[in-house]
């Protein structure tokens, strides 16, 4: 009782900070999401051993120049692309059986895309034509912590079949499956509030959110399971760290921001 207290308080937290960022103003989320980005890199940094603080200068200098000063679409689509070859990097280390497969050199530039990346690209999801759109944002954490949260309920409900047992021990295809199948419902729903994409680009989109989320998930669990340890750190209890609670938004955030950019171009 007193563990599932602890972890309801913490995540009450969460979503007020989140709520506050986004309600209050479109620089108190970038704020927000700059902060959370030096604390997953943070994480990162421990859990693959990699010294110094220059991912740290290297990440703020990418931050500032992507939010803030860079508004030549062909240099965001670099960065989208490069950002989307480090996670496909990830994957092939999500399935290898290798260890130690990454330099200090590939450790510096798969946390400054996976995460710095993610952590951009998220920041960059809700401005559209200029206007910061609130809904649209909400509608992915949304997505995000209902197929978590089903993926979950479904699992320990039902569960029998191992989805990754080398990984992650605990996730089943039953869980998987059912957080999918209500994500997707939601989706359906959220375009009446959010009608800047329609119930087919809704649904679309949380597909592949809740694909691409729950492979980083699995890809932090790799991490985490390399390492050793059960959770990337300790600043939010009962939840473990800042990583382990948007794994899935940073993985997910560049395929995201890459779909909606095509469903603007193709409407």
């Amino acid at each position: 009782m007193r563990e599932i207290l602890r972890r309801s308080l913490t995540g009450a937290v969460y979503i007020f900070l989140l709520l506050s960022a986004v309600f209050l103003s479109s620089d108190a989320f970038d704020f927000l999401f700059m902060v959370f980005g030096l604390a997953c890199l943070y994480e990162y940094k421990r859990l693959v051993g990699l010294k110094g603080y220059h991912i740290f200068i290297a990440y703020l200098a990418l931050w500032w120049a992507f939010i803030y000063f860079v508004h030549d679409m062909f240099v965001v689509y670099v960065l989208l692309f490069v950002t989307i070859a480090v996670n496909f990097a990830l994957l092939f280390y999500l399935f290898s059986k290798k260890e130690k497969l990454f330099n200090t050199f590939q450790k510096f530039m798969i946390g400054l895309f996976y995460i710095g990346g993610g952590c951009i690209f998220l920041t960059m999801i809700p401005y559209t034509n200029d206007d910061f759109v609130k809904f649209l944002i909400m509608g992915i954490f949304i997505l995000i912590w209902i197929n978590d949260t089903f993926a979950y309920l479904v699992g320990r409900a039902f569960g029998k079949r191992k989805l990754f047992p080398r990984v992650s021990p605990k996730k089943t295809w039953e869980g998987a499956i059912g957080g999918l199948v209500f994500t997707l419902a939601a989706a359906y729903f959220m375009a009446k509030y959010e009608p800047i994409v329609n119930q087919a680009q809704w649904v679309s989109l949380a597909a592949i959110i809740v694909v691409a989320g729950s492979l980083g998930d699995l890809v932090e669990s790799k991490f985490k399971r390399d390492a050793g340890v059960k959770d990337s750190g300790a600043i939010m209890p009962g939840h473990g760290g800042m990583l382990d609670r948007l794994d899935s938004l940073i993985f997910a955030a560049p395929f995201a921001y890459l779909t909606l950019n095509i469903i603007a171009n193709v409407s």
